[in-house]
């Protein structure tokens, strides 16, 4: 039996960089950030942040591109893969990315203009007792080879 399945939540470290291949096929390339906290034997809290590239391929790719930004958290499905390349100084070089299969868009970067205009909506409004704004229900897109093409009108957002 074998399995390569990644699963990560992070939060993006750039803005998504989308380009379009030779044959027209959209790629998206992002840097998601993970933290993992625990406790040393002196009680000390310590804290270790990976960074990992991923790769969005078609209409994931132009999904993440259209709605991710930086600072935003994300749900990442996918697989890991190693790819060679040579670098300008003629060495070979290898990188293991994640090519992501499914994403889930998480809870937007403090100080981006969809908060902003959350906030002063909010704060338009007579002020009678704080309450807070209910959670966005953040939908999951899969795409299969068997789907059907997700048209923009069908993303909740």
């Amino acid at each position: 039996m074998n399995l390569n399945k990644v699963q990560l939540i992070g939060r993006l470290t750039r803005d998504p960089e989308v380009r379009t291949t030779t044959s027209g096929q959209t790629v998206t390339s992002i840097s998601l950030a993970t933290n993992r906290f625990w406790k040393d034997k002196n009680g000390q809290r310590q804290d270790q942040t990976e960074f990992h590239n991923v790769i969005l391929w078609g209409r994931l790719g132009e999904i993440a591109g259209q709605y991710l930004t930086k600072g935003q958290e994300a749900y990442i499905e996918g697989r890991l893969q190693t790819r060679k390349y040579t670098a300008k100084d003629g060495t070979e070089r290898r990188v293991i990315e994640i090519i992501a299969e499914n994403m889930q868009l998480g809870a937007r970067a403090q100080g981006n203009s969809y908060a902003q205009s959350q906030t002063s909506t909010r704060s338009a409004k007579p002020a009678s007792a704080p309450t807070e704004a209910p959670a966005e229900e953040i939908p999951t897109i899969n795409l299969d080879e068997e789907q059907d093409e997700i048209k923009i009108e069908d993303v909740p957002f």
